[in-house]
């Protein structure tokens, strides 16, 4: 089935399946059209600032409270902060695909049995900090569904593409896009190939929104009209569903008698996207230097300090070099945000060769120097100045003010590289002092 999108990041949007389901100059008449229920999904307080204020009105064919008293549930891969199994280490670190695990003979997961933990930070119960995941799914979540109250979620597939149905609707990601579901919001993640990988992004603090452009001016970067909010769709269905609910680091479970996805008719602004990342306006100099790799910016979840991100969503998508006289890879250098850094495909032009693959990931905490291999020091040394394309690579970055508490399985997983910093040992020393 052909899907139809709202466009706009933000807005107020409002969609009915059913002509008429909306109600008029009200949000909760004391009849609803149709028989439906109204429902309010808030994502922030309710006194929130206007500008910063998430709402949406759900009318629904019966409300979510009917289900089952919730039980205990199993899924002891997915972590939450704080973590007292995890380490924050100041060593650089990377690792092979690693969504190219398998399921050891266990029975198929889906995508939140799925799941798996690298690293994270802050506290989840403090709303402040971030988490990154990655998931390897092979089978549709049948009968079942999922929310996260404990974070917003960013959704980055590297292989095979999702249908994810929303209370809002559905939308269809696959490599190059992302799914930003809010805090709470019932998704069933389905498959449209055998196996999807990818990465995943918790969101403990304040929402993500785009970022201020500043003296850029009024376009570049993510622009609001290429979100893609869904359109209302409902299920009418008393077939029973499983529900399962992340809260406070622990996983629950409960029984419904019928589809969560009855959602008739709904408007606000706290609803899901999807994003296409090629779609991103790539800004760059066209004189000197390597500009800061926040001019990549797509999201961002501000902290209570200026300019100090909880977390960044950073991408390096296929790009001009034009610099002159300029070394043009990303520099050496020491950073006090903490960087965790994957990619969805091609090569990463700072690590080229099959070192850091699609389906990878390194981290670099607070302080810890990265830069170039001696490969691409040596080939963004030589370079002449004329102009060069970047094809075909998408590579990103969760960036936080946090550093990263690494989870023992990631730290003991056989894809991780213990020799990653010998990428750097043979660097060679030019200097001298005779010979500028």
């Amino acid at each position: 089935m052909e899907l139809s999108y709202l466009s706009g990041f933000g807005n107020q949007h409002a969609s009915e399946a059913l002509v008429g389901a909306l109600p008029e100059g009200r949000n909760s008449p004391r009849r609803a059209p149709y028989g439906l229920y109204a429902e309010k999904f808030s994502g922030t307080a309710f006194t929130a600032p206007r500008q910063d204020n998430r709402r949406t009105w759900f009318y629904r064919i019966a409300p979510s409270v009917m289900h089952s008293r919730f039980s205990t549930y199993s899924q002891d891969q997915w972590n939450t902060w704080p973590n007292p199994s995890a380490r924050a280490l100041p060593e650089q670190m990377r690792w092979g695909p690693m969504t190219t695990r398998t399921n050891n003979g266990h029975q198929q997961r889906d995508f939140v049995d799925g799941m798996f933990s690298i690293a994270g930070n802050g506290a989840a119960h403090m709303q402040a900090g971030m988490a990154a995941h990655m998931f390897h799914a092979e089978r549709d979540m049948t009968d079942r569904c999922f929310y996260n109250a404990d974070a917003e979620m960013l959704i980055v597939p590297q292989s095979g593409a999702l249908r994810i149905r929303t209370e809002c609707g559905e939308l269809a990601v696959g490599p190059g896009d992302i799914a930003l579901i809010p805090r709470g919001m019932k998704i069933q993640v389905n498959l449209t190939q055998s196996v999807a990988c990818g990465y995943l992004a918790e969101n403990y603090g304040k929402a993500l929104e785009l970022p201020e452009r500043g003296p850029v001016g009024s376009d570049g970067f993510a622009n609001e009209r290429d979100f893609q909010a869904p359109t209302a769709a409902f299920e009418d269905s008393n077939r029973p569903m499983e529900m399962l609910c992340k809260f406070g680091g622990r996983f629950y479970r409960a029984d419904c008698e019928r589809s969560p996805f009855d959602v008739v008719a709904w408007h606000g602004n706290n609803v899901p996207y999807r994003y296409d990342l090629r779609r991103f306006n790539t800004i760059g100099s066209i004189s000197y230097d390597h500009p800061d790799p926040s001019i990549f910016t797509v999201l961002t979840s501000q902290s209570d300090t200026a300019g100090v991100a909880n977390l960044d969503f950073v991408i390096f998508p296929p790009r001009w070099l034009v610099m002159e006289d300029t070394f043009r890879p990303p520099w050496y250098h020491r950073n006090i945000m903490s960087e965790f850094m994957g990619l969805i495909y091609g090569e990463y032009d700072a690590k080229p060769g099959d070192a850091f693959a699609p389906g990878g990931c390194s981290l670099h905490n607070c302080m810890s120097a990265h830069g170039p291999d001696r490969a691409a020091f040596e080939k963004g040394s030589a370079e002449s100045d004329d102009p060069v394309f970047l094809p075909d690579t998408m590579a990103f970055m969760f960036e936080s003010r946090y550093p990263f508490e690494v989870t023992e399985d990631a730290l003991n997983s056989p894809q991780r590289q213990t020799s990653y910093t010998d990428c750097w040992a043979d660097l060679p020393i030019g200097f001298d002092p005779d010979q500028r």
